[in-house]
């Protein structure tokens, strides 16, 4: 069983038990992540294939060790002009040993939900430490009319 699977942007194809060099996973040494945007499953002759990710479809993957690849020399230069540039590069790698295949019934991956903010309860403040704009936005969402035209003072004076 093989699967074609989206890591870090980049797309693999997949064994079990096979080890496999991405780009940086911010994952601790020893932790395993999966990997849900699986875009093709073959299974011997059975061959389901995402439009453009299989649905339940999940590969596990359990983080062996965080290194630097090969240095790769980036050299410019400009015949005649004096111009020569040279630089190095080594990318950040995570080497990953493929665990498990699941074409289908896997439960989604806990992705980082986003904290919603509870709406901000009315706590009476000095509104005199506020700038116009704020004390604005206040009137605005009190429903005062005509608060675009008011000073400080008025503005202080209305939301009181």
């Amino acid at each position: 069983m093989y699967a074609i699977v989206e890591i870090a942007g980049q797309q693999f194809k997949v064994e079990k038990d096979q080890k496999v060099f991405v780009h940086r996973l911010a994952t601790e040494e020893g932790k395993t992540v999966s990997f849900d945007n699986v875009l093709l499953v073959g299974d011997g002759d059975k061959v389901t294939l995402g439009a453009p990710a299989i649905n339940g479809a999940q590969v596990g993957a359990k983080v062996l060790k965080h290194l630097k690849g090969d240095k790769v020399i980036v050299f410019k230069k400009k015949r005649r002009k004096g111009y020569r540039v040279k630089n190095g590069h080594r990318q950040a790698l995570t080497e990953i040993v493929i665990e498990s295949i699941v074409a289908s019934g896997a439960k989604p991956a806990a992705k980082a939900e986003k904290k919603v903010e509870a709406p901000k309860a009315e706590v009476s403040q000095d509104l005199s430490a506020l700038t116009v704009a704020e004390l604005r936005e206040m009137a605005k969402a009190k429903d005062i009319s005509g608060y675009s035209s008011m000073k400080k003072a008025e503005l202080i004076e209305a939301l009181s």
